[in-house]
């Protein structure tokens, strides 16, 4: 048999909770959103008082034994020893019930978890007003675990409070006290952990977790990553979570905030991020190890290797968070012509490309015009081509593998210029763009480039004076949305005509951005019957001008179906290369 990778140990409740309180054991997202409904919670004492067991814990040691430092649930004595792989939410609702300590709920409000019991019926329930006024239930079952609990004092309270509403038999009075000292019992129940060395690696880790787990749910590097930020920098972990929960609302006070309409990225895009500007890698593979201060030939840990590794860390982070700079790039998003949140297909374009902005801005500290220009073309470029989907990691690894040696601001620039211009060449514009437009994806990378180009080409609506980017801007709030995508041959009229499939019927060249009330008022008519009724209300010029925006060849709504969709898609395809040929002259939306 090969060498164990773990060892089993026991434990009881009270020595788990003990353990979480000194440090022991790494328990940080007490302080964070807690992810369980409360009969989930319920539940699991449930299982626990009828003896049932509630699965095996998966710990981590952490390779750090004997260090000493306050960090996580309140002040602890030590840096874990142990780091929680599976088992979070059990241990979490354990030690908020068990120790009355308050957890964040997914709105980030403190709050108990508070479990009732009923010694009588020995049941449990989630904590209610009816239940607080009943005298048949133990509203907050933390009570019995309390350092100053006197449960003499507590069964004789409960008994009289009962006796003054309802006769007890004997046989009750018996039960009751056995009921809660079966209860209180709780704190000695036995748990199983499997304890996994410091020795394996987070590859092994995440195999076992996946193996052991019924649940299915995979472990990825920024797991570990955030993990070890718990640890060695919760103040960190932290900061990633506020941006991401102060960037989804409007602050009430006015205050300078990452709140925006368009992107809220989650802790680990910001971590991305983070890793991208501090150690120039995509790849969390081996970030985890360097930030650990392992030594990746010898596999020997160093605490100060560790602590230079988050020091480079920290800086790159309070750079990402920086409300200037994030605000700052998101007008990259905007001159791009990406003026609506519903035009971003591809999140992790945006992360990146926020990335390689940063590294522009601090490291090469190009100027602010050329900066915002140079990436508004490669956002686009990365959104249109789909650059980070797929193997997203790798494609930016190569990316900043571009950048190694390189120092002065114009060689940034040529770079980059390079690559786009690489990517961007003839025949993608003219053969490979229009054949990925052919598609009936509501997220096509290639629509939503098209709509930008609109923005950028300040296009009007199609059959309005109105221009595309004024409504689109986010900010508006209406019951109805102020533009609808519109088939231009609508659904019912292509299947009286034989035209049945979706796929066929929702191709992207099939749709156009029109006002709602048109899109009301053409409903289902032929578009030979509604276009011309349409065309009328604009000079011939005008209209000619329109169509070309809108990628309509001429005599449209008389062409065959397949006719019309292969010549709008070549003209789609062309509206989206001007589109960007006018932010190479630096013109955009912001």
């Amino acid at each position: 048999m090969s060498d164990l990778l773990f060892k089993k140990v026991d434990y009881t409740a009270g020595k788990l909770l003990e353990d979480i309180a000194l440090g022991e054991i790494g328990l940080p997202d007490i302080q964070r959103p807690f992810v369980w409904d409360t009969a989930r919670v319920r539940d699991l004492f449930d299982s626990m008082y009828r003896g049932y067991p509630i699965g095996t814990l998966l710990f981590w040691e952490n390779g750090y034994p004997g260090e000493h430092r306050t960090i996580g649930v309140n002040t602890k004595q030590k840096i874990p020893r142990l780091l929680i792989v599976d088992g979070q939410q059990r241990l979490t609702a354990l030690y908020a019930v068990m120790k009355g300590v308050p957890i964040l709920d997914k709105n980030f409000q403190q709050r108990r978890l508070r479990i009732a019991f009923n010694p009588l019926e020995e049941k449990f329930e989630v904590t209610n007003t009816a239940l607080e006024r009943s005298p048949e239930w133990i509203a907050d079952i933390g009570l019995l675990w309390q350092t100053d609990f006197d449960q003499y004092a507590f069964v004789s309270e409960y008994l009289d409070r009962l006796t003054r509403q309802q006769d007890l038999s004997a046989e009750a009075r018996k039960r009751v006290p056995q009921a809660i000292q079966r209860l209180v019992n709780l704190i000695h129940y036995p748990l199983t952990a499997l304890e996994i060395s410091a020795q394996a690696t987070e590859e092994q880790v995440s195999e076992i977790f996946v193996r052991i787990n019924s649940r299915g749910r995979t472990l990825n590097q920024a797991d570990f990553i955030l993990t070890l930020m718990s640890v060695f920098w919760d103040e960190g972990r932290k900061e990633l979570e506020t941006f991401y929960r102060e960037a989804k609302h409007p602050p009430a006070d006015n205050r300078p905030s990452p709140y925006n309409p368009y992107f809220q990225p989650q802790p680990e895009q910001l971590l991305r991020v983070d890793v991208a500007l501090a150690f120039r890698r995509a790849r969390l593979e081996h970030v985890y190890s360097i930030l650990r201060g392992k030594d990746l030939q010898t596999g020997a840990f160093s605490a100060e290797q560790r602590d230079a590794q988050f020091a480079l860390l920290r800086e790159a982070q309070a750079e990402v968070l920086n409300l200037q700079h994030w605000h700052d790039f998101l007008k990259v998003i905007r001159q791009a012509g990406y003026v609506h949140p519903s035009l971003i297909t591809s999140q992790t374009a945006l992360v990146y490309t926020y990335a390689l902005w940063l590294i522009g801005k601090r490291d090469f500290r190009l100027d602010q015009h050329t900066l915002r220009n140079l990436m508004a073309r490669w956002f686009f470029m990365s959104s249109l081509t789909g650059r980070y989907t797929g193997s997203p990691e790798t494609r930016m690894d190569q990316d900043l593998a571009l950048l190694r040696g390189l120092s002065r601001p114009e060689e940034l620039v040529r770079v980059l210029e390079q690559e786009m211009a690489a990517v961007l060449t003839r025949d993608y514009w003219e053969v490979t763009l229009p054949n990925e437009l052919a598609t009936a994806s509501a997220q096509s990378p290639g629509q939503a480039a098209f709509f930008a180009s609109l923005c950028l080409l300040d296009a009007p609506v199609l059959y309005s004076s109105m221009k595309v980017r004024d409504l689109l801007d986010p900010t508006a709030r209406a019951y109805k949305s102020a533009l609808e995508r519109h088939h231009l041959f609508p659904r019912k009229y292509l299947k009286r005509q034989g035209v049945s499939d979706r796929r066929d019927i929702n191709q992207v060249a099939n749709y156009a951005l029109v006002e709602w009330h048109d899109n009301i008022g053409i409903g289902d008519r032929p578009p030979a019957e509604y276009a011309p009724e349409y065309e009328r209300r604009f000079p011939p010029e005008q209209l000619r001008e329109m169509y070309r925006y809108h990628a309509l060849p001429e005599g449209w709504y008389a062409m065959d179906y397949p006719t019309f969709l292969e010549e709008r898609r070549r003209l789609m395809a062309a509206v989206i290369r001007e589109g960007f040929e006018r932010l190479r002259g630096g013109h955009g939306t912001g």
